[in-house]
């Protein structure tokens, strides 16, 4: 008879996931040296979770957060860019900094032909445009293409997030998102 799952226990091995993909990379995740790290065996994460695949998506789907949440409370263009220009530093340096990291590592597996990853990626792409296109077009019913301006912001940032991380040239980085909120958000006449 199979061992049931404890829950709790789980929840605690899907936070151990991300931190250890956050610390070590996605790329040469193996399960062995995860297991080994969350104090159990690559046959306990099988149990958990069936493939390595399934429990990084389960790890993920832990740490999405409410995107649309993030919009909700902005009704005027200048509170959305400077929520933008601004939680671009709390989102990279505060306590979604592991969680970006992770996703980032997994929208990058997701461009590999046949990636498991690529489900979420897409979803997780598509709750981002989504979001900050409702709240553009509810901010500025004017703008003549909410959706574009929202894809031109969430990707922009996403390589700039990159950019910083990999060169730390931040004072560059910072010019570089104001000039992208500019051009997708224009400051009212």
């Amino acid at each position: 008879m199979p061992r049931p799952l404890d829950h709790a226990r789980r929840a605690d091995l899907l936070a151990g996931v991300i931190t250890f993909i956050a610390d070590h990379g996605l790329a040469e995740l193996s399960l062995r040296p995860l297991a080994e790290h969350l104090g159990t065996s690559s046959r306990m994460l099988i149990h958990y979770f069936g493939t390595r695949e399934q429990m990084l998506v389960s790890a993920l789907e832990t740490q999405r957060p409410d995107i649309a949440a993030l919009f909700l409370d902005v009704h005027d263009i200048g509170l959305l860019r400077d929520r933008l220009t601004h939680s671009f530093t709390l989102n990279t340096t505060g306590p979604d900094d592991i969680s970006l990291r992770v996703l980032l590592q997994v929208l990058g597996a997701a461009t590999v032909p046949g990636s498991p990853f690529k489900p979420y990626a897409v979803d997780a792409i598509q709750v981002l445009v989504t979001a900050m296109s409702e709240a553009i077009g509810r901010i500025d019913p004017t703008h003549p293409d909410p959706e574009a301006a929202a894809t031109l912001l969430i990707s922009g940032m996403r390589g700039l997030i990159q950019d910083w991380w990999i060169t730390g040239d931040a004072p560059r980085v910072h010019r570089a998102i104001n000039l992208l909120v500019d051009q997708a958000i224009p400051r009212p006449a």
